[in-house]
């Protein structure tokens, strides 16, 4: 690109070996085209403005003071000068150098397409002019260049779009896998609270039947006394027998003497 940069044409000066005008106005535009070629631009700006004083219908100032703004890159004031001379002006070679130039100013502003468009108008009033068929050709591709970084831009925005939306997606997905996993520990919990409090159920009445079980069974009086009289008279029937025994005991050692002798 700044190959190309450095040859493309630059402005055109307008009248620098003209001569027959009023001879101030004349001095003026000689001194400032002077400091012109010694690239002392914003010198050569006043002087042209001086000529312009002195003859405010000169093309040659105008076109001239015009270039030095541009030299500067004043651009905006660069533009408004040429733009004006361009309405008023009707002579087709003027207006070709004039469009030239126009279309220079908007390359420099970044307006590609628009310096396209004046290159075209320059040439449609000086169709064999060489410079600006080559600063045409050049802005033609920077446009497409433009247009190209332009696309590469889009296509980036929408790969980024894209990955943002999947990186989204996986979040997304992420928050929920993590949400189910919280609502299955919840439940989990729930489901342990309660095996649990069953467990615990199931302990409470074991607890309660060994309980009631230790405890002795409350009787009435009535049956208490029926009891004891069955337990009392079981004894005596119990003691009788041991003395009914004791007794055939005693007869049977009384026998067994009485034969040995």
């Amino acid at each position: 690109m700044k190959a190309i940069i450095s040859f493309v044409a630059g402005v055109m000066l307008w009248g620098m070996a003209m001569s027959g005008m009023a001879q101030t106005e004349r001095k003026f535009i000689r001194e400032g085209n002077d400091f012109f070629e010694k690239q002392d631009f914003e010198k050569a700006e006043v002087e042209y403005r001086k000529a312009s004083d002195k003859r405010a219908e000169s093309f040659e100032a105008a076109f001239n003071m015009a270039d030095a703004l541009y030299k500067q890159k004043k651009y905006e004031e660069a533009l408004s000068q040429f733009t004006a001379l361009a309405k008023k002006e009707t002579d087709k070679e003027r207006l070709g150098e004039i469009y030239h130039n126009i279309g220079n100013t908007l390359l420099a502003m970044q307006k590609t397409d628009e310096s396209i468009e004046a290159y075209k108008e320059s040439l449609r009033n000086r169709p064999a002019s060489e410079p600006t068929k080559y600063n045409l050709e050049f802005a033609r591709q920077k446009q497409q260049q433009e247009q190209n970084k332009d696309q590469q831009n889009q296509d980036k925005n929408q790969d980024q779009d894209q990955n943002q939306d999947k990186e989204e997606q996986d979040q997304d997905k992420e928050n929920q896998n993590q949400d189910q996993n919280q609502d299955q520990g919840k439940d989990q919990d729930k489901k342990d609270q309660q095996e649990q409090n069953k467990d615990q159920q199931n302990q409470d009445k074991k607890d309660q039947q060994g309980q009631q079980q230790e405890q002795p069974s409350k009787i009435s009086k009535e049956d208490a006394e029926r009891l004891l009289e069955a337990l009392q008279n079981d004894e005596k029937k119990v003691q009788e027998k041991v003395q009914k025994q004791k007794v055939q005991e005693q007869k049977a050692k009384k026998m067994k003497i009485e034969k040995d002798w």
